[in-house]
């Protein structure tokens, strides 16, 4: 294949006409945009970041008359695939049921640097995947013309038919037996007007599939010939291997081998149970240096320990000796994912070639790690993504990957293995503890004068899969545990942001919001506080402390339209009270009021109002869903969820114990309004996390007088 590029850098791959196959790559974004670091975490929008060096596979067209488009987002129950569908659909004017949306294996060329987080996997797309589809839907013009022999301004297209007057051909018949294609410069894309999906609630496209169990997820996965393993990890934090004697397990039924591979236990066996049998047989040592409390985790965390960053600075800091100071301090506790799949991989390691299907948000990095941990080039190395079953940042980290490559090189079969639900909760990459003190200072006339916001975090982005190695002192901050952690209200003359960071004895990393339930639950309950203080309407008051530049403009916009649609009120009325808050994230303003009442000593959320501003809703209903579900993740976050540390070990290690949000906690009513600040789509996804826990909290101090400031929620 010739490999000269286009202006707009198409690149064909290949046509087989037999078999009515279309592909069509793009050399896109070599220098991907770089930005200061603060920037980066409140507001921007990282774009499809792909290799830029082979053509790569996004769109076949099968001999149905279908089109396959290869994603290089995966679907974790996001909606993802739908939106996608939409996008591409519109432009390539085909119908929805005429497209399938499949997680691209790094086999196709379709790898995504930054994988699939962020909420990004739409935002980040938009632009690219209009472009392409539009391109494509030309170069099917360009082969009909010439079959039809009819000139190219003459023809339309329209479900998948490329027609003139009475004559018509189908996408796949204009495409058969070319071998040589024109790619023309990339069509003006249609207007948003003229979309007839972009925009609608059209029923998710792997709702079919899902429903009647056709869907393979990572526990699904299989290989022909494939045995299954487990391994065994240490329990007590910052233990390593010592010794491990394993002769008993070896002679159990249906154990193929048991291995030793650095720090680590292997038993492979011909089944899962079997394996599992044989992990409890092995006798193993561990070199167990401290034994870890919460008091020394929190002590760690702690504002004024570790490194100092400076996230935002604006005019004075406070006196020391002001009277007039109100200081409140926030706490939130170690958090687990919690997703309901484990994670495992089913792996193959074969004549110098490696197969691995998992579940994973970072197909391009699974890639490239597995093929350093074997010194073999990438190329060799094809990773296949399933369906995830939960994501929240836990399968940015797929090292298991490379422990299952390890034990089938050691048998020459393909081999699976998976977490058992205590390796899952142990062996998490946590979101990490904080610890967060607020100062702040009203003026004469009862407006904030001063607002500071001093908080300690483990890493998030530092030393994490996307950031590995990347030293505290080169990124200046953790632009993962900064995440809402900027003041927003714009108008306020004198404003700190300052992050203290500290390295955790445990893994710690991406957590769906990252910083941002933490940081927005302490700025927006503290200025709740400021307002009771100030003896103003909390609405009124944050409204009077945002300027009118574009981004407090939308700020305000969904602000008021929260007030107004959940009829916002300061009283306390039949024993309910609501709470409001608000953040911006990612260039997503979110308000939200609760509506709150407490029986025996038990929160209870009646109803939530959620307004939020993510420019262009792709799928109205998709981001209405991301909002639901964000909102009670949050909810479970802030009223439940807490890791603790018993005896050195990190518990609980089930479910049940860990508690979490039930189905009977769920608001009775949950009421979103979607606003279009901007002519683009915005991320959704973690956004509406932000505002709910502070909007609880600031219910309950109406109806109780007491301000909660630690998660998960206790009353006194």
């Amino acid at each position: 294949m010739s490999k000269n590029i286009s202006r707009r850098k198409f690149l064909v791959r290949g046509g087989l006409g037999t078999l009515g196959v279309l592909a069509i790559g793009t050399y896109v974004l070599r220098n991907p945009i770089r930005r200061q670091i603060i920037d980066f975490a409140d507001s921007f929008i990282a774009p499809y970041s792909g290799t830029g060096t082979e053509p790569n596979l996004w769109f076949e067209i099968t001999k149905n008359n279908t089109i396959v488009l290869h994603s290089p987002k995966v679907e974790m129950g996001q909606g993802t695939f739908t939106g996608l569908a939409q996008i591409a659909a519109d432009e390539l004017d085909i119908n929805i049921d005429q497209i399938e949306v499949i997680a691209a294996s790094t086999a196709s060329g379709v790898v995504d640097s930054l994988g699939t987080g962020g909420s990004l996997s739409v935002a980040s797309l938009w632009q690219p995947l209009r472009e392409m589809a539009a391109t494509m839907r030309e170069m099917i013009k360009i082969e009909a013309a010439k079959k039809l022999q009819i000139p190219l301004a003459n023809l339309s297209t329209k479900n998948g038919i490329v027609s003139s007057n009475n004559q018509q051909i189908s996408y796949v018949d204009a495409i058969k037996e070319v071998t040589e294609w024109k790619i023309p410069d990339t069509p003006k894309l249609k207007d948003l007007k003229d979309y007839k999906l972009v925009g609608k609630p059209i029923a998710r496209i792997d709702l079919k599939t899902k429903v009647f169990g056709n869907s393979i997820f990572g526990m699904d996965a299989e290989m022909e010939n494939m045995l299954h393993a487990a391994i065994i990890r240490p329990e007590h934090i910052g233990a390593t291997f010592k010794s491990a004697n394993y002769q008993k397990a070896e002679k159990m039924p249906g154990i193929v081998k048991v291995v030793q591979i650095d720090d680590w236990v292997g038993i492979i066996a011909e089944t899962y149970a079997q394996a599992l049998a044989a992990k409890m047989e092995v006798d193993v040592e561990w070199n167990i240096p401290k034994i870890w409390t919460e008091e020394d985790i929190r002590t760690l965390i702690s504002v004024g320990n570790g490194s100092e960053m400076v996230v935002q600075k604006e005019g004075n800091l406070l006196e020391k000796d002001d009277k007039n100071i109100l200081e409140i301090e926030f706490k939130s506790p170690l958090g687990a994912h919690a997703q309901m799949e484990p994670n495992g991989a089913v792996a193959s390691f074969k004549d110098g070639k490696i197969t691995v299907i998992l579940s994973t948000q970072v197909i391009g990095i699974t890639q490239n790690q597995v093929a350093k941990a074997f010194a073999i080039d990438k190329d060799n190395v094809n990773i296949i993504p399933t369906y995830l079953g939960g994501g929240f940042g836990r399968r940015l980290n797929t090292s298991h990957a490379i422990q299952a490559v390890q034990l089938s090189k050691e048998i020459g079969r393909p081999v699976k293995y998976f977490f058992t639900r205590k390796e899952e909760f142990q062996n998490d990459m946590f979101r990490p503890p904080t610890h967060h003190i607020m100062k702040g200072k009203l003026n004469s006339d009862g407006l904030i004068e001063n607002l500071e916001h001093h908080f300690a975090s483990g890493n998030v982005a530092i030393d994490s899969t996307l950031m590995p190695g990347i030293a505290h002192t080169i990124l200046g901050a953790d632009f993962g545990a900064i995440r809402g952690g900027s003041i927003h209200y714009s108008a306020i003359k004198n404003i700190r942001s300052i992050q203290w960071h500290k390295t955790l004895p445990f893994a710690t990393s991406w957590w769906r919001s990252l910083g941002l339930l933490a940081n927005t639950f302490a700025i927006e309950s503290f200025v709740d506080e400021l307002a009771l203080q100030s003896n103003k309407n909390p609405v009124t008051l944050r409204l009077a402390q945002i300027k009118d530049n574009e981004e407090g403009v939308r700020l305000k916009n969904v602000i008021e339209k929260a007030a107004k649609e959940s009829k916002y009120s300061d009283e306390v009325v039949n024993g309910r009270a609501m709470g409001f808050a608000c953040s911006t994230d990612t260039g997503t303003p979110c308000a939200q009021v609760a509506e709150v009442s407490i029986v025996n000593s038990e929160i209870t959320v009646h109803k939530i109002t959620c307004v939020m501003d993510c420019g262009i809703a792709v799928n109205p209903d998709q981001v209405k869903a991301q909002c639901e579900g964000a909102m009670i993740m949050a909810m479970s976050a802030s009223m439940y969820e807490k890791m603790y540390i018993e005896d050195g070990q990190l518990q609980p290690t089930i479910f049940g114990p860990y508690d979490m949000a039930l189905l009977k906690h769920t608001p009775k009513e949950i009421n979103i309004h979607l606003l279009q600040g901007v002519d683009k789509p915005l991320p959704v996804g973690e956004p509406p996390l932000g505002p709910i826990a502070a909007a609880i909290g600031n219910a309950v101090r109406r109806i109780t007088g007491q301000r909660l400031t630690e998660m998960p929620f206790k009353l006194s």
